[in-house]
């Protein structure tokens, strides 16, 4: 998305949304209930110093990747850091970016979560990951709000 574009973004969704959301900012502490949007041109990582809480960092590494940010790289960096208790969704879009980072996930014990073909638009970053077989859910657009909720108070319970 372009700069400019993202701070009004989450100021929308967060007055549509039941949680917070918001533009992160470099070195936040990641909250329970907060949605972090990655700015525009920066990847978005989540990192543990030592024994601290988890925090947001912003990088331009890895130079490598084609999208900046990456979905790839945040869902790395958040599988690594969170394990198993790591959720990842992927939903309509072009290309794979979102494939890696879902494999990472599913390799560490997280639940990976898919749109449906018949709900997408572009069914393409979906795809990519269906082909790689690390989905444990497919379910329709307008199932993914339900799939985060319970898997948020399942994992509030354990």
């Amino acid at each position: 998305m372009p700069p400019g574009f993202i701070a009004p973004f989450a100021q929308r969704l967060n007055k549509l949304c039941s949680v917070a959301v918001h533009e992160a900012r470099h070195h936040e502490p990641v909250r329970p209930g907060v949605v972090y949007i990655a700015p525009a041109g920066i990847h978005m990582i989540v990192e543990r110093p030592s024994d601290s809480r988890p925090l947001i960092a912003l990088t331009p590494e890895p130079a490598r990747h084609l999208h900046v940010p990456s979905i790839d790289v945040m869902m790395e960096s958040a599988a690594s850091v969170f394990g198993s208790l790591t959720m990842g969704i992927i939903m309509t879009g072009m290309g794979s970016d979102g494939a890696q980072g879902i494999k990472s996930i599913h390799r560490r014990g997280g639940i990976t979560l898919g749109q449906d073909e018949a709900s997408c638009l572009v069914y393409g970053m979906p795809r990519a990951c269906a082909e790689m077989g690390v989905w444990q859910r497919v379910v329709s657009l307008a199932q993914i709000p339900q799939q985060i909720l319970r898997a948020t108070r399942y994992r509030k319970q354990a």
